[in-house]
């Protein structure tokens, strides 16, 4: 079976993401980033939205995920994977990248990112 990706780039989120309590009460920015491993072959040949890795329900799984304030973007990351994995069990490879836009460390930083892999 041939693997293809499927990907949901700059995905904007305003979370409570965040070790600190305030970064939890104020909140900040977040882009995420997912691509999925996949046989395109059938949708290609269907164009039947059924046969395909449903962007709009992969988003959904990112959306839900990201409004449950955690600590550590780890914990999200790892949500959104099993959500995907539980969703659609045919997805063999995923990655996932969340960046928090200006955290406060200290300095200029433009971004921190994590980034986890099925």
């Amino acid at each position: 079976m041939k693997m293809n990706r499927v990907e949901l780039v700059n995905m904007e989120f305003f979370a409570h993401h965040g070790c600190f309590e305030e970064e939890r009460i104020i909140g900040n920015k977040f882009l995420v980033n997912f691509w999925a491993e996949t046989d395109l072959s059938v949708p290609a040949r269907t164009d039947d939205i059924r046969d395909a890795l449903n962007y709009q329900e992969v988003y959904n799984i990112i959306r839900r995920e990201m409004e449950q304030p955690s600590h550590l973007l780890e914990n999200v990351a790892a949500r959104i994977l099993e959500g995907v994995r539980k969703k659609f069990p045919y997805v063999k490879e995923a990655q996932v990248s969340i960046d928090k836009l200006n955290p406060p460390l200290g300095g200029k930083v433009g971004a921190s990112r994590v980034t986890m892999s099925l």
